[in-house]
């Protein structure tokens, strides 16, 4: 059986970006995590793969590392959630920027990076 798990929303604080003062001061960043999980059909948390250990991952991987790009740190979330567990079959992660050095107004700014196919 695949499980679809979503944690949206996970809220880190990074030091991600190209301009000095994003390097120097840092924002706020979402994180969207989408996985699918093989696991056998059991009540019991070693038969899945924990959100709760996901948002510890990704906030350790936003949090230990600088980017210029959103890009390279969405792909460094995937890389980090893809190796984490066997039993993780599809990755999609994206990484919001809702304080992007934009001169105009916006709602959000977001690179989405898949791997592995996601079955309905």
């Amino acid at each position: 059986m695949r499980y679809t798990i979503e944690l949206r929303g996970l809220e880190v604080f990074g030091y991600h970006g190209v301009l000095q003062h994003e390097k120097d001061f840092g924002q706020i960043f979402l994180i969207d995590c989408r996985y699918q999980v093989e696991a056998e059909e059991e009540d019991q948390l070693s038969s899945t793969v924990s959100y709760a250990a996901i948002a510890d991952l990704l906030h350790v991987t936003a949090t230990s590392n600088r980017f210029d790009l959103i890009e390279s740190l969405a792909s460094a979330c995937l890389a980090a959630v893809s190796a984490s567990d066997s039993k993780i079959a599809a990755v999609k992660v994206t990484v919001h920027k809702p304080h992007a050095p934009i001169e105009h107004g916006f709602e959000d700014v977001s690179v989405s990076v898949q791997s592995g196919r996601f079955e309905d």
